[in-house]
Parts: structure tokens; sequence; C-alpha cells
């Protein structure tokens, strides 16, 4: 997670002030609950002006002052520094302004414990982040993995200031080229050229990328407008290192969800992207999976000890059942699930499959026989078997509402333009399983529905898609 990645650094404000303005209730409970002659507040201050006074000097103060957490392997002293020097400046403010707009009464012993607790909580916040966020930056499956088209000098300068960037979450794939000969070179960094522009679809198919970064001029690729087109059908960002030969390309596609100018490193880039760019929006989509993940299994974690019983009663075996799956742009990871079928219900597949009714790369069979009775019928039926995946969404590894997460060997047989479905991460609910009529859905418009959700996505599109999952779960609509 880059320390300039504008969108944690909107998720680390919001934290910050959801954190203070946790530490000002605190105090004002605190010194309301204290013995005497301590205790008490007076009654003329008004405390939620008060309040939103911290908001917005907080806000202000935090934006100016910029106290943005180092992320590393040991918790930095400069982190707590900077948090230090921001929080005493913001009450510093908030004292001069209470003098200032003659709030009178307001407990000087209050602000004390507000400072303290603040301090506290945001210094917490930061090392529990960075635990976290470094743990990730460990693991291959929070990597960034860019494929570079290119090899030359560009290409170089892009892979050394990736590697020089100790603190990048940047993994390179590969790069590419557009002769044959040049197969199997090292770039730079033990980078090496892994195919040519014609081994686009392959390497694709078999890794996980998500990024394609053009490092050539454009006009060196013979017929580059399709190679674009042909990387626009798998939802994946291109970002071209600027050698402005792109007219031909935007007189035959003209449609782009986005188009916009950034910065890779150092380099000016050009952005094209299909799948959704709204970076705010998303954001508060990933505040919004935690927090109903959180409060989702605190509301249900009653149920899950009956589901234990009532699965271990009926069938001998594990209770949660584990199945790997594709994620965002391929990314393989195990969804957790109540288990509803038998123990070897895989190998009972092969003598199924004659009785399948989806089309496409999925099976589904009415009154599947490898389904666990009663338990697993409800389960099934209600969706309810999906509420470990509120685990995966804790992981990061899946979201609320997404495109359902596919079955590696089911990817394996997308047709190219299915696979775009990858382009965002998948979730417990969908706009296919709020349909009516879901499980007669054939696949191809299975696809377009999700195809369109990417196409289309909002959050209230998320909220109106997450209503309208209730009434699924409680009509047990479910197969």
């Amino acid at each position: 997670m880059p320390e300039s990645n504008e969108k944690w650094i909107n998720l680390q404000k919001l934290i910050d002030l959801f954190l203070t303005c946790l530490a000002f209730i605190g105090a004002y409970y605190i010194k309301q609950n204290l013995f005497f002659p301590i205790g008490g507040l007076a009654q003329t201050p008004n405390y939620y002006i008060v309040l939103l006074l911290v908001i917005i000097i907080w806000h202000i103060t935090f934006s100016f002052l910029n106290p943005n957490m180092i992320y590393a392997k040991g918790f930095q002293f400069l982190t707590i520094y900077n948090l230090f020097k921001t929080v005493t400046a913001s009450v510093i403010i908030l004292s001069l302004c209470l003098f200032l707009f003659k709030i009178k009464d307001f407990s000087r012993l209050l602000i004390g414990i507000f400072y303290l607790l603040d301090l506290g909580f945001l210094i917490l916040a930061r090392w529990g982040l960075n635990k976290i966020f470094y743990s990730r930056r460990q693991k291959d499956y929070f990597h960034r993995n860019v494929l570079i088209v290119g090899s030359k000098k560009t290409a170089k300068e892009i892979i050394r200031n990736i590697y020089r960037n100790e603190r990048s979450a940047i993994k390179i794939v590969g790069c590419v080229e557009v002769d044959e000969r040049e197969v199997g070179e090292t770039v730079s960094n033990r980078v090496k050229i892994i195919g040519t522009l014609d081994d686009l679809g392959q390497i694709l198919i078999n890794e996980v990328v998500d990024e394609i970064l053009i490092a050539m001029p454009l006009d060196k690729i013979e017929n580059s407008e399709l190679y674009l087109s042909f990387i626009d059908t798998f939802g994946i960002t291109t970002r071209i290192i600027p050698h402005w030969y792109i007219r031909k390309f935007m007189a035959s596609r003209p449609k782009f969800y986005a188009m916009d100018f950034e910065a890779f490193l150092a380099e000016p880039v050009l952005v094209l992207g299909t799948a959704p760019q709204k970076q705010e929006e998303l954001l508060i989509k990933s505040v919004f999976d935690y927090t109903i993940a959180v409060i989702g299994l605190i509301l249900t974690l009653p149920l899950f000890p009956i589901f234990v019983c009532a699965i271990k009663l009926f069938s001998k075996g594990p209770v949660f059942y584990k199945q790997y799956r594709s994620g965002l742009y391929g990314r393989k990871f195990n969804v957790l699930k109540f288990r509803t079928m038998v123990p070897n219900a895989e190998a009972l597949l092969p003598d199924l499959l004659p009785y399948n009714e989806a089309s496409g790369a999925v099976f589904k069979m009415k009154n599947d026989p490898r389904i666990i009775p009663v338990i697993g019928h409800f389960l099934r039926k209600t969706s309810l078997d999906e509420l470990p995946q509120l685990i995966n969404i804790l992981w990061g590894e899946m979201s609320i509402v997404g495109p359902r997460p596919p079955i590696p060997k089911e990817v394996e047989k997308y047709e190219l333009w299915q696979r775009r479905r990858l382009a965002m991460k998948p979730g417990i609910t969908c706009t296919w399983q709020i349909q009516p009529n879901r499980n007669d859905i054939v696949f191809d418009d299975w696809m377009d529905l999700d195809l369109a959700y990417i196409d289309n996505w909002s959050i209230g599109l998320d909220f109106k898609i997450l209503l309208k999952t209730i009434p699924v779960v409680v009509g047990r609509r479910g197969r």
C-alpha cells in the first residue's frame, strides 16, 4: 500500500475522524462520571457544537500537517511524533476557538482526558493498520501485478524505480516484446521477457495481471488498436507511458468507462480502464464492506453453533467447506461456506454431469442427491450457507455485493468476453442472486448481468441489490 495512494490516505482520514469523535464522547462520559470534586459537567456549553468544532478543526489540521503513517516492518517513532504534533496543535486550536467564541464553563479536565484518549486511540489504530497492511504486503495475494509491454530504456527505468521503492506493493509479472528472438532475455532486476504480443492472450489467462503498462511507442506495435481492444476484453486497466500514438484506437473504440492521466511512480501515464474508476465511491464501498461484515458476524454469531450442531447431526465430516475460487483478476482464494453437501461431493460430480440443468461452465441440478438432508436444503434455500464468507470480506478477498466467485475450472472455460467478469472483487450477493428465476437463467445471461453490474456500478446500486437480497433469503429461493 504505497503512502501516496489517495484511496488509503482518505480511508485513514475517515478512521482518524471517527476515532477522534469516539475519544471526545469517551472523555465526556468519563468526566461526567468521575467522583466528586473533579466529576460532573456544567450544563451551559453545548457539547454537540463543541464536537462539531472538533471535527472541523481535526479535519483541517490533519489535512494540513498530513500525519500519514509509514508502513514498514517495525512501528515507526516518526509516526508517533507526527501524531503527537498534530493532535497537540489541534487541541491548542480548539482551546483558542473556545476562548474566541466565548464558550464558557467548558471543563479543562475534559480537554485533557480527550487529548490523551485521542492520542492513544490514534496511535493504537496506526499500530494496528501497520500490522495489517505490512503483513498483507508480504502476501502475493495483495500485490499489484503489472505486465509491461516493452523492454527497452523506458521499461528498464520503470522496473528499477519499482524495485528501488521498498514500500511498493507492485510485482512485475514480466515483459512482452514484438520480436520472439528476445523472449527469455533479462530486462532488469531479474525481470525477464516472458513472451511476445502474440502470447498476450495465454499470459493473461494463465497469470494474475491487474494492470498492463505499455512502455514502448504504440506506433512500434503493428495493429496496436487491436491489442488495446483485446486487453479491454479482459477488463484490465491499461497504463500507457506517453508516446502519443493512440488516435487510431480512440477512433475505433470511442467509449471508455474511464480515461485519465496519473502518476505512476515518477512517470506520467495515460490510464484507460473498463472497471469502475470511482475511487472515492470504491473507498466508501470498502468501509461499508468491513462495517457490514463485522456487524453481520456479531448479529449472526448465535446461529453458528445451531448450524454446526445440525450439520454434525445429519452428516459426518467438517462443518465448514473450503473451496478454491477465482477472485479479482483471477486471484485464487479459499471461499468459506457452511457445508451443505456430503464430504465426497466433488468425487460424485462426474457421475451427475449428464443431469446438469445449467448451460456454460457451471453445474446446477434440482434435487441434487449430494445435498445433506434437512439442514443442507435449508441453508441452500435461504443462502445462509454463505454466512462464513463474511470472514472472506474481513480478509479482503470478497465484498458484500459483487459477481459471485467462480471455480477456477469454470474460468478456464470462459470465453474472452466473459473474463471481464473478474475485473471487480467478488461478492456474497449479486444481480443474479436477486432475480426471481435465478436458477433458470442461462450462463450467458448470468454473465451479462454481472458485466452490466460492473459497467453501471454505484453505491446506490449496491444498496438496491442488498435490500432486494433480504426477501430472497426470507423467501427461500435458493437451490
